[in-house]
C-alpha cells in the first residue's frame, strides 16, 4: 500500500471539475434568480460542491447531477433569498480555506490533504473570531464537508474486494483529523451539529486503526458539550412532556423537542412527507434502493451512513418547530448521496442485463436520468 496518492495537475482539475462545476451553476443561480447576497451565495454553493464530491467516485456526471439535486431541494433553495449577509468572520474563513487549498494543490498536488489544510484554516479563523453562534451557513458547510471525509475515511480502510488498496496511512490520519476539526467548530457554532458522532465514532471503529487516546477524550468532550447545548436550545421543560396533539394543536410555534414524538405514527407520516416534498416519491423510492445495495456492496459504509440517516430522521420525529426542514438539511444530504448511489447500481447491473458498455451506462446513461430530478427541484422553486 502506497502511503499517499499522487496527483497530476490534470488529475487533480478532473476530480474538481464536476463539483466546481455543480458550485458554480448553484451559484448562479443562488445570485441572479434567487437573488441571494454574494457572501451567503458563496457559502451555500461551498457546501454543494462538497456534496458532489462526495458521490465523485461515481462518475463526473453523478457528481455535478448530486450536487445539483441538493442545490434546488425546496430546504435548501429556501436559504437563499435577501436579507443579511454571512458575518465576516465566515467570509475570512472561507477565503483563508480556500487560499491554503488552492497553494497546497499547486505545490504537493494532493488535494485531499489541501480538503483538511483547508478545513483546518477555517476553523481556526472562525473559532479565533468566535463568529456567529448557530450560524446555518456554517452548519450547512459543515455537514456537507464532514460527510465527505467520512464517507472518504470509510472507504479508504474498507475498499471492496475487487478493488485496489486505496490511499494510505498518511491520508486516512488526515481524514481523521480534519474529521474531528470539524466535528469540534461546527458543534460550538450549533449543538446540534453533535448527532453526527454516532456515526462518526462507528467510522472509526470500522477503520481498525488505532486511534490515540486523545482523540477519544476530545471526541467525548464535543459530546458532552454537544448534549450540554441540546438541552439548552432544543429541549424545554414545559414542551419535553407534552402529548404530540397539545403540541400539534398549539397555536405557537414549539421550537423544541417533545419526548413523545417518535411513538405517534403521523409524526413518522409527516417526517416521510418532509422528505418527499424535498426530492419526489422516486427520489425516497431510490433512497430505499441505495441503502439496501450499500449493505449488499459497502457494508461499512451502508452502516455508517444507515447511522447518520437515522439520528438525523429521529431528531425529526421529536422535534416541532417550524424551521424543522432547514435543521434536517444534513439528513437530505445524505438522502443525495443514496440516491445516487441507488442509480449508480442501476447503471451497473443494466450493463450486465443489457450487454453494454459498462462506462457507458454507469458513467453517462444512468445518470442522465437522475438528472430529470435537478431539473424538475429547480422549475418548482422558481416558479
Amino acid at each position: 500500500m502506497t502511503d499517499t496518492l499522487e496527483f497530476s495537475a490534470r488529475d487533480t482539475l478532473k476530480y474538481v471539475a464536476p463539483a466546481a462545476l455543480a458550485a458554480v451553476i448553484a451559484f448562479v443561480a443562488f445570485t441572479l434568480i434567487g437573488s441571494t447576497p454574494l457572501l451567503r451565495a458563496m457559502g451555500l454553493s461551498a457546501a454543494v460542491a462538497g456534496v458532489a464530491l462526495t458521490v465523485r467516485s461515481m462518475g463526473a456526471l453523478m457528481s455535478l447531477v448530486g450536487g445539483l439535486a441538493i442545490a434546488f431541494s425546496p430546504a435548501y433553495w429556501a436559504q437563499a433569498g435577501g436579507g443579511g449577509s454571512a458575518p465576516a468572520t465566515i467570509v475570512l474563513a472561507l477565503g483563508a480555506g480556500a487560499v491554503l487549498a488552492l497553494i497546497l494543490i499547486i505545490l504537493v498536488q494532493r488535494p485531499y490533504v489541501a480538503v483538511v489544510a483547508a478545513l483546518a484554516a477555517f476553523a481556526v479563523v472562525f473559532i479565533s473570531q468566535i463568529g456567529e453562534p448557530r450560524s446555518l451557513r456554517l452548519t450547512v458547510l459543515a455537514s456537507a464537508w464532514l460527510i465527505y471525509l467520512l464517507v472518504q475515511a470509510v472507504l479508504t480502510a474498507n475498499p471492496r474486494p475487487d478493488e485496489p488498496p486505496r490511499y494510505g496511512y498518511r491520508f486516512a490520519a488526515a481524514l481523521r483529523a480534519g474529521i474531528l476539526l470539524i466535528l469540534a467548530a461546527a458543534t460550538i457554532n450549533d449543538p446540534l451539529f453533535v448527532l453526527f458522532v454516532p456515526a462518526v465514532a462507528l467510522g472509526l471503529i470500522e477503520s481498525r486503526a488505532r486511534i490515540p487516546m486523545w482523540y477519544w477524550l476530545i471526541l467525548g468532550v464535543i459530546v458532552v458539550f454537544g448534549a450540554r447545548g441540546i438541552m439548552l436550545t432544543y429541549v424545554s421543560p414545559q414542551w419535553w412532556g407534552v402529548t404530540v396533539d397539545m403540541a400539534l394543536s398549539s397555536r405557537s410555534n414549539v421550537p423544541f423537542l417533545v419526548a413523545d414524538g417518535w411513538r405517534d405514527g403521523a409524526r413518522w407520516i409527516t417526517t416521510f412527507g418532509l422528505l418527499v416534498s424535498q426530492f419526489t416519491f422516486a427520489g425516497v423510492a431510490l433512497s430505499v434502493l441505495g441503502v439496501a445495495r450499500l449493505a449488499r456492496w459497502y457494508p461499512p459504509l451502508g452502516t455508517v451512513m444507515m447511522v447518520a440517516y437515522a439520528t438525523f430522521f429521529a431528531f425529526g420525529l421529536a422535534y416541532f418547530g417550524r424551521d424543522r426542514s432547514t435543521l434536517l438539511l444534513p439528513l437530505l444530504m445524505i438522502q443525495t448521496f443514496l440516491m445516487c448511489y441507488a442509480v449508480h447500481a442501476i447503471g451497473q447491473w443494466a450493463s450486465k442485463v443489457l450487454r453494454t458498455p459498462e462506462v457507458l451506462t454507469v458513467r453517462w446513461a444512468a445518470p442522465a436520468v437522475l438528472a430529470i430530478l435537478p431539473a424538475f427541484l429547480f422549475l418548482q422553486v422558481v416558479k
